[in-house]
């Protein structure tokens, strides 16, 4: 987190057309903001929890449960189905009797590895099925087994062809001078070398509001945008936001922001020359995360051959 110097109380400016307030600078009368989880996460996905619904579990909606699930649940998930289908398999065979020639008579651990090798269709080297009643159980698990591997395989082929757009938000927001204005300003950074094609910035202010009917409902409000097209997005990206009399942020101070709960929200979409697929991107800020006063350092800068080059040891870094 930057460091923050705070505006002394003598230069703190309350008029309604400030926007540079430091705390000292609160509204005489206004009661201490309630502290509360934030609405939206920092990755842009929803805090809120959801009540009355029906409990959904994995069998209810299991394709959005593979696909969403971190690498390593999804290989538990898909051993543990392994192994829970082998085992039910051997439980089978064990329930036919002798059925598996040079099998150990009652040998689950043998049942299981025939069942391994049935399922795999490797071959039987030892074990060999007897009878038409074994005869039609390999038949039913080998038709399983290439099943199960069609469904796995296009369950990973589909988790790693999901494109991500490995793009880098800045830890905090800023809000300062620029050509006149107050203008609150974000950054984005490209990390992969190759580029994004016709990308796109939409910025969003949530924040909590009061009806005249006396209802409290949270408002989202486009926050209007210097430049929020790019045809090519390479390295780095300054989003700005004047702050004039058409901004819903005009106005507001650091205290009122908090009062309100307001949050920021950025969605960032483009086509990834890589991939030729679109790639979206999201991240959240909490009024927290307003820097007053504060600008980005510069993360450009000169190699010994005259290249230009992106420091991105410095993308997060704001000087007062």
């Amino acid at each position: 987190m930057p460091r923050v110097i705070p505006t002394p109380p003598s230069k703190a400016r309350t008029s309604r057309s400030s926007t540079f307030v430091s705390v000292s600078g609160m509204t005489e009368g206004m009661k201490p903001p309630v502290s509360r989880p934030r609405i939206l996460n920092p990755d842009g996905s929803s805090n809120i929890a959801r009540l009355g619904l029906e409990k959904r579990g994995w069998l209810d909606d299991h394709y959005h449960h593979l696909l969403t699930v971190s690498w390593p649940g999804f290989f538990a998930v898909i051993a543990g189905l392994y192994l829970m289908a082998n085992a039910l398999f051997a439980l089978a065979y064990l329930a036919c009797g002798d059925v598996i020639e040079n099998a150990r008579p009652g040998s689950f651990t043998d049942a299981f590895f025939f069942s391994v090798q049935t399922m795999a269709t490797i071959g039987y080297g030892k074990l060999i099925p007897i009878g038409p009643l074994a005869n039609t159980q390999v038949t039913l698990e080998a038709l399983c087994g290439m099943l199960g591997l069609a469904v796995a395989a296009s369950l990973i082929y589909a988790r790693f062809t999901r494109p991500t757009a490995g793009v880098l938000f800045s830890s905090c927001t800023v809000v300062t001078e620029f050509e006149g204005k107050p203008t609150l300003m974000m950054r984005l950074a490209n990390l992969r070398v190759e580029q994004i094609i016709e990308a796109d910035v939409h910025l969003v202010l949530v924040r909590s509001e009061i009806s005249q009917e006396g209802m409290l409902f949270r408002r989202f409000h486009d926050l209007q945008l210097t430049r929020s097209h790019s045809p090519i997005f390479s390295l780095s990206w300054t989003i700005m936001h004047p702050i004039d009399h058409h901004s819903p942020l005009y106005g507001e101070t650091a205290e009122t922001l908090r009062h309100s709960h307001s949050e920021l929200l950025v969605l960032f979409t483009g086509h990834h020359e890589a991939f030729a697929q679109d790639v979206h991107a999201r991240h959240a800020y909490s009024c927290d995360e307003i820097i007053w006063g504060g600008r980005f350092v510069d993360v450009f800068t000169t190699l010994p051959d005259g290249r230009r080059a992106l420091d991105l040891t410095k993308f997060h870094e704001i000087a007062q």
